[in-house]
C-alpha cells in the first residue's frame, strides 16, 4: 500500500482523535490508530474500548487497499516537527513495515497487523433510536452538564450526562449527589420517549469536536452504544448501564424566596469570602433579609473570618443558609446571564440557581445546590 499526505492535515485528524487513547490499556494494540485505505480515502481509528473516535480523509495519490495498525505516540511525534509538505506513506503488507518519506529524509516504523485491531460495534437497528441534533445544542447541553458529573465508583450512572429525548423537548442532566444541572430545549425533540447515560470521557471528546462543526449531528442509540457522526468524525461510546435516578423529584417545586443579583459581582464575593472558611467545609453562610445579603466565613481554628454585604433584589422571608464555597463558584462560573436568579425554600432544602435572563428562548438552564449544615 501507498498513499500521499499533507503532513498537517494528518496530524491535525490524529491530534483530534488520539485523546481517546488510553494510557493505562491492557491491550498493547489500542495504543496504535488504524489505518484502513479503500475508495480513495483514508480511515483512521483510535479507540480505548470504551469509546471509538473514527476520522477520513479523502487522498488524490493512492496506491493499494487494506489495514495497518500505526503506533499512535511515535507517529504524531514525527508528525509534530515537520512543517507543512507532502508525505508519501508506504507500506508493505506482509512485514507491517511503514518507511515515510518526506522531502528531505526517510522515516522507519513497524506497525502491526491490522487483522488485530478490536472490531467496532454495530447499531442494533430493531432497538434504535436516532435523531438529528443542532451540533451548538449538543455542544451547550455538555458543557453545561459536564461539570456536575460525579466520580462513583459504587454508582457508575451518576458518572455521566444523563440525555432524555421527549416529543416536547431534550434535556441533559448531571449530578453528583450535591449539585444537580438540567438543561433543557423546546427546539430538539424525538418523536418517541428515549433516554441513555453517556459518559463523562466521549462527552469531553464531543466537547473539543463540536466547536469546529457546523452541520446537525446524526445520533444513534440503542442499549448498549451512542452513535455521534459529525462532518469529519465519528465517535462511537459504550453506554453507562442502569437506571438514572428519578431527578425531577429533588427540585424543590414551591420557593417563596427569591434573590436577584449580579452574578459576577457574587461571584468575586464568595471567591473573596471563601478564602476564610474552614479549609476542610469550605462553608459559607448566605444572610438574605431585606434587599441586602450578607455573605460570611469563619475558620474558628485560625480566628479568621470574613464577611461582605452585597445589594439584590429579595423578595421573602428572612434566611440564613450554608453552602460548600467550591459547589456555587462551579454553578456561578457555568451559568452565562449577567444575572442570576437564586431560589430558596428554606435552610435545609436545596437551592436553586436559574439565569435571569434567557440567550435563547427555547433554552431552560436549571442548577441546584444542596445546602450545608450552619452551626450555630
Amino acid at each position: 500500500m501507498k498513499f500521499v499526505v499533507s503532513s498537517t492535515e494528518l496530524l491535525s485528524h490524529l491530534s483530534a482523535i488520539s485523546k481517546v487513547i488510553s494510557s493505562k490499556s491492557t491491550m498493547p494494540i489500542l495504543d496504535n490508530f488504524l489505518f484502513q485505505l479503500g475508495d480513495s480515502k483514508i480511515t483512521i481509528t483510535a479507540s480505548d474500548l470504551e469509546s471509538t473516535l473514527i476520522t477520513s480523509m479523502e487522498l488524490d495519490n493512492m496506491e493499494g487497499e487494506g489495514k495497518i495498525a500505526v503506533p499512535a505516540k511515535l507517529l504524531i511525534d514525527t508528525l509534530k516537527e515537520f512543517p507543512e509538505q507532502p508525505l508519501t506513506f508506504q507500506i508493505d503488507d506482509d512485514s507491517f513495515s511503514i518507511v515515510i518519506f518526506s522531502e528531505n529524509g526517510k522515516f522507519s516504523i513497524v506497525g502491526h497487523d491490522g487483522e488485530d485491531f478490536p472490531e467496532l460495534p454495530e447499531i442494533d437497528q430493531e432497538g434504535a433510536s436516532s435523531i438529528n441534533v443542532s451540533h451548538t445544542v449538543l455542544l451547550n447541553g455538555i458543557e453545561k452538564t459536564l461539570f456536575a458529573t460525579a466520580d462513583d465508583e459504587l454508582r457508575p450512572v451518576m458518572n455521566g450526562i444523563f440525555v432524555e429525548l421527549t416529543p416536547d423537548f431534550m434535556s441533559f442532566v448531571a449530578s453528583d449527589a450535591h449539585k444537580l444541572v438540567r438543561y433543557r430545549r423546546a427546539d430538539a425533540k424525538a418523536e418517541i420517549e428515549s433516554s441513555f447515560i453517556l459518559p463523562k470521557k466521549p462527552a469531553a471528546l464531543l466537547k473539543g469536536l463540536l466547536p469546529k462543526e457546523e452541520f446537525d449531528v446524526k445520533l444513534e442509540f440503542d442499549d448498549k452504544n451512542a452513535f455521534f457522526e459529525l462532518t469529519n468524525f465519528k465517535l462511537i461510546s459504550r453506554l453507562v448501564e442502569g437506571n438514572y435516578p428519578s431527578y425531577n423529584s429533588v427540585i424543590p417545586q414551591n420557593n417563596p424566596n427569591s434573590m436577584v443579583i449580579d452574578r459576577l459581582v457574587l461571584f468575586n464575593t464568595v471567591k473573596r469570602v471563601s478564602v476564610f472558611s474552614n479549609q476542610a467545609s469550605n462553608l459559607i453562610k448566605l444572610n438574605l433579609s431585606g434587599n441586602q445579603l450578607v455573605v460570611s466565613a469563619q475558620d474558628i481554628d485560625f480566628s479568621i473570618s470574613a464577611v461582605e454585604k452585597l445589594n439584590c433584589q429579595y423578595e421573602g422571608e428572612d434566611i440564613e443558609i450554608g453552602f460548600k464555597s467550591t459547589f456555587l463558584q462551579e454553578i456561578l462560573s457555568n451559568i452565562s446571564s449577567a444575572d442570576v436568579k437564586v431560589e430558596l425554600s428554606d435552610s435545609t432544602r436545596a437551592g436553586l440557581l436559574l439565569p435571569e435572563e434567557k440567550e435563547d428562548e427555547d433554552e431552560d438552564l436549571l442548577m441546584l445546590l444542596m445546602p450545608m449544615m450552619i452551626n450555630v
